[in-house]
């Protein structure tokens, strides 16, 4: 049964594909840079308030896109992220990011066209992992939130692609610390090597 209705809910997500002949699986390489990027604090009888920041990292993952139509189509993404948590100005360990989201996505050529130029906006979850808890555990902070952003598509072959995204990642602050409220921006810049289908 579970796999009927994944067989259903993939042939309703991919029928405008078809028609268009338009979908990518990609491979994505990148950087995050984190905009205002204090997470709170945390106190000390001897020193009083530490800040705590997250440190810019590096990501990779994969995206899975769908033109159902001309010039709109469907995204879902995965990306892990390495990044640092730093505490005062002496303390820096590693740490990880998992993001999935869901992007719907306009295009300013048609599909098949050989440059394609897009925005976008979607909404997920990024879940953060203090140092020293592995990204398998399940032991990490669960943040919902936004991106929306845009980029280039370039068609390199009827078989191959080429993109270029830029994303701001807005979501809550991590780890409920001390002196921790709003939002907070993870801007992404990324490269995707595609097959085109």
């Amino acid at each position: 049964m579970k796999r009927m209705l994944c067989a259903v809910f993939l042939v309703l997500l991919n029928a405008g594909t078809a028609a268009s002949q338009s979908a990518e699986l990609g491979l994505t390489v990148g950087v995050s840079a984190f905009n205002d990027n204090g997470i709170g604090s945390l106190r000390s009888f001897a020193e009083g308030n530490i800040p705590v920041t997250l440190g810019n990292g590096v990501r990779v993952g994969a995206r899975w896109a769908t033109n159902s139509w001309t010039f709109l189509g469907h995204e879902f993404s995965y990306a892990y992220q390495r990044s640092s948590l730093n505490i005062g100005s002496g303390q820096s360990q590693g740490m990880n990011v998992q993001n999935i989201y869901y992007n719907f996505v306009a295009h300013a050529t048609p599909s098949g066209m050989p440059l394609r130029p897009f925005v976008t906006a979607g909404a997920g979850v990024s879940v953060y992992f203090p140092p020293g808890v592995s990204s398998l555990s399940g032991g990490g902070d669960n943040n919902f939130g936004y991106n929306y952003g845009g980029g280039l598509k370039f068609k390199l072959t009827n078989t191959y692609g080429l993109r270029f995204d830029v994303r701001d990642h807005v979501t809550g602050r991590p780890f409920d610390l001390d002196d921790s409220s709003g939002r907070f921006h993870n801007v992404e810049y990324s490269a995707t090597f595609s097959l085109l289908f």
